[in-house]
């Protein structure tokens, strides 16, 4: 018998939000007074200070907090995962076995049998060139019981009834497939099935839906649940997300610089929490219906105002190779962008949403209808021509990380727009330059740093600087805070409007948070597949939207509240079955 068969009758006891767990079964981890540090040239630097907490059969515990609070050391060191320049003492026990001191050999048995981790990146914890098939039996080959040899054949067989529990379509036809010929939802399932494929009694998953759509995310989401449900598994759930935390989780540990300061079952650390530090984090969600700037917008205002994109029957194409038809990203869409006005444009991806924002800003040819940009027509446009609106234009893009050039300064990369298109002495880009650090609150001494240099959320207000170096009369945010903790994200939004407020720039804010979309935008528009089939002033997309579409995306969202989560969990299952 597996040990998710033993363990469901374990897991019948437990209910869905409010879990009710047999203590006499004794958890299925035990960390106790765990402390981590890391050798640093200049110092060792605490990471995880005295940390205990348990998990019992069949139970999700979330551990939430923001970057830097030591929630994903404490996932790692569950998996004896630290680099060698960390060093721990305290306790990690699963099944009697301290983690932090059996031998390489043993822990290589406890993964996999005894507990399995679901990273936070599908598309980079799956290797591009095996198969998917391939890589959940190499890990059941290197955890497999010692002297247990597992053949080919039943390799094969126990990951095609890996891929099935996890809801993959033909499972035995797409065992052969490469990662690359999954969707990103999907993805994220096959990572599900390599840590399910051995049984395990525990599976940490370390933010498993930051990068997915809210379609996406509640699909993984309910694959997750019935991993506890059916299978008896328990789940630590590493995650910023506190309506994955209302959605699924039984019990919350808050950290924050690596301690644990608060820990209560998920209903009561919503309704009443104690610490001041978790009131913060959860006051910092965003959620739908505090939209207030929309208030005051009618769609006369919206049409009488100054138009600086409009978009009539646009079509952009992708051509296909060797022949093979090509790919149409944008359906025939027509849209404006008014002066002084924040766009939103939602959707999930591959609905075109970057695709629109990367044409507006001539990163992408379109190929077919109307799109003018600053009167500009840009069907067919010529660089040459367009180059003069380029300085009207700023983009602040996804991941500022990758957008910086890691070999030059903070200031030398929020001075790029200004040195290529602007003649200045150096003095003038210097003044400028801390002008718009001031402006985007953060130091002027932060000039002289570099990328790596800067946390998250002070990388995204440095690209937000370089954006509006040249003032610009239209911004295109493009997932601006997709990677951050909610009280950072909190943060750069507050500092958005600001700054949206005294420029006076419009701006296209495209996302798939409704939440963070509803917060900044007056006007909102819903792709899907290409097509954009709402749009019309945000309170009212948002509140009472028209299209099936746009009521089940709303209705993915996940709140962060367990009692109405549990009801739109309910309601959105009920849409999808009818």
């Amino acid at each position: 018998m597996s040990r998710h068969a033993a363990q469901l009758g374990k897991a019948s006891s437990v209910s869905n939000a409010s879990n009710v767990l047999d203590v006499r079964d004794g958890p299925v981890l035990s960390i106790e007074h765990l402390r981590v540090t890391f050798a640093t040239d200049s110092g060792d630097v605490k990471a995880v200070d005295d940390v205990s907490l348990t998990v019992a059969a069949g139970e999700v515990v979330a551990i939430v907090g923001e970057s830097g609070s030591g929630k994903t050391v404490t996932a790692k060191t569950i998996l004896g995962l630290l680099p060698e320049t960390a060093i721990s003492s305290g306790a990690v026990l699963i099944s009697g076995n301290n983690v932090i001191t059996v031998t390489p050999a043993h822990l290589r048995q406890i993964r996999g049998q005894e507990v399995a981790m679901v990273f936070q990146e599908a598309s980079t914890a799956l290797n591009p060139v095996f198969t998917v098939g391939w890589q959940i039996a190499e890990g059941l080959r290197a955890h497999a019981p010692h002297g247990k040899r597992v053949s080919r054949k039943e390799a094969r067989a126990r990951a095609i009834e890996a891929l099935s529990k996890v809801g993959i379509p033909d499972p035995q036809k797409r065992v052969d497939y490469y990662p690359h010929q999954f969707s990103g939802g999907q993805k994220q399932r096959v990572v599900i099935a390599a840590a399910l494929a051995l049984n395990p009694g525990l599976i940490v998953a370390d933010e498993p839906t930051t990068a997915l759509d809210v379609t996406v995310q509640a699909e993984i989401l309910e694959l997750l649940r019935d991993c506890r449900d059916i299978f008896g598994t328990s789940i630590v759930l590493i995650t910023h997300n506190m309506g994955v935390v209302a959605d699924l989780a039984d019990r919350v540990v808050v950290m924050y610089q690596g301690d644990v300061v608060e820990e209560a079952e998920v209903a009561t650390l919503f309704a009443t929490p104690q610490q001041e530090y978790t009131k913060k984090l959860l006051a910092a969600v965003p959620r739908l219906g505090r939209n207030s700037a929309s208030a005051g917008l009618t769609e006369r205002a919206h049409q009488e105002a100054e138009v600086l994109v409009e978009a009539k029957d646009l079509v952009i194409e992708y051509p296909g190779r060797l022949g093979s038809p090509g790919f149409r990203a944008v359906d025939r869409v027509n849209f404006t962008i008014s002066a002084g006005e924040v766009s939103g444009m939602v959707g999930e991806s591959g609905s075109g949403k970057t695709t629109i924002g990367r044409a507006i800003a001539g990163l992408n040819r379109t190929t077919g209808g109307s799109l003018r940009v600053l009167g500009y027509e840009m069907l067919n446009f010529k660089e040459r021509t367009f180059r003069p609106l380029r300085k009207d234009i700023g983009f602040v893009f996804q991941d500022p990380a990758a957008s910086f050039n890691p070999q030059l300064t903070i200031g030398e990369c929020v001075a790029e727009p200004i040195v290529i298109h602007e003649q200045r002495s150096p003095a003038e880009v210097d003044k400028r330059v801390a002008e718009l650090l001031e402006a985007v609150q953060l130091p002027r001494a932060y000039a002289e740093r570099y990328p790596h240099e800067l946390s998250g959320g002070q990388r995204q207000r440095a690209s937000l600087a370089r954006a509006l170096a040249l003032n610009p009369k239209l911004l295109i945010a493009d997932e601006p805070t997709s990677a951050l903790d909610v009280s950072v994200q909190a943060k750069v939004l507050e500092l958005f409007k600001e700054i949206q407020a005294e420029f006076g720039f419009a701006a296209l804010f495209i996302s798939h948070d409704l939440a963070v979309v509803d917060i900044l935008s007056q006007w909102v528009g819903v792709l899907y597949k290409g097509q954009l089939v709402e749009q019309g002033i945000g309170s009212q997309v948002m509140g009472s939207p028209t299209h099936d579409y746009t009521k089940r995306l709303i209705a993915s969202l996940p709140v962060p509240d367990p009692a109405e989560q549990a009801k739109r969990r309910e309601a959105h299952q009920a849409l999808l079955r009818g």
